[in-house]
């Protein structure tokens, strides 16, 4: 299926940031990655809280606007846009899934006694954590020209921690390298700019 008319106008005008387009685009979108999310999340985890669900559908569309939409921009409208989204949505779904299925996997450790102990991390409780680093309201939908415009108000190298740990799941280790310093600098790097980012929303 070809990209539609209507399709090719609500690209064109978010893309040329159209007032109110972004809305538009939220209006007939939403829906069907919501439906992706909830679809892929029973595959591989037998679904998720409504809360978690939510987190992680904010979460795509922040990674639609990042970048001045880099993701719409490189669509080429060689397959309707539905299709497209659908494939990109479930693409960020599947490797956000795999976090949340790495860390709640068993552990062992000692006690103070010695004693084997072994406890389960929640990985509804472990995502929650993840994204409480920024205030909850900042990951909604309707807030993400909030957040996008946040991080253009913010020192580059905060806004790049940000985008890189919370938007593209990146690791400690990958965030020390892009900036060449240690990995024990990365969380006081990260705890300043989302500091910052309070600061900017009061």
């Amino acid at each position: 299926m070809v990209l539609s008319d209507l399709d090719r106008d609500l690209l064109a005008r978010c893309l040329s940031g159209t007032p109110g387009a972004w809305d538009s685009f939220v209006d007939r979108y939403l829906p069907l990655i919501s439906h992706v999310v909830n679809t892929t999340s029973k595959a591989r985890m037998g679904g998720l809280p409504d809360e978690i669900r939510d987190d992680l559908v904010a979460e795509i569309m922040l990674g639609l606007v990042d970048q001045d939409y880099a993701v719409l921009r490189r669509f080429r409208g060689q397959s309707s846009l539905g299709t497209y989204l659908v494939v990109v949505s479930r693409r960020i779904a599947v490797r956000k899934l795999a976090k949340m299925r790495r860390v709640s996997k068993v552990t062992s450790e000692l006690d103070a006694n010695g004693t084997l102990v072994t406890t389960r991390v929640d990985a509804a409780h472990t995502a929650r954590s993840s994204t409480a680093n920024i205030s909850p309201e900042s990951w909604h939908v309707e807030n993400v020209e909030e957040v996008q415009h946040l991080l253009a108000s913010m020192p580059s190298e905060e806004a790049t921690a940000i985008r890189m740990f919370h938007l593209e799941n990146r690791s400690y280790s990958d965030i020390g390298i892009h900036f060449g310093i240690p990995e024990n600098s990365v969380g006081p790097l990260l705890s300043r700019a989302r500091d910052r980012m309070r600061e900017l929303r009061s």
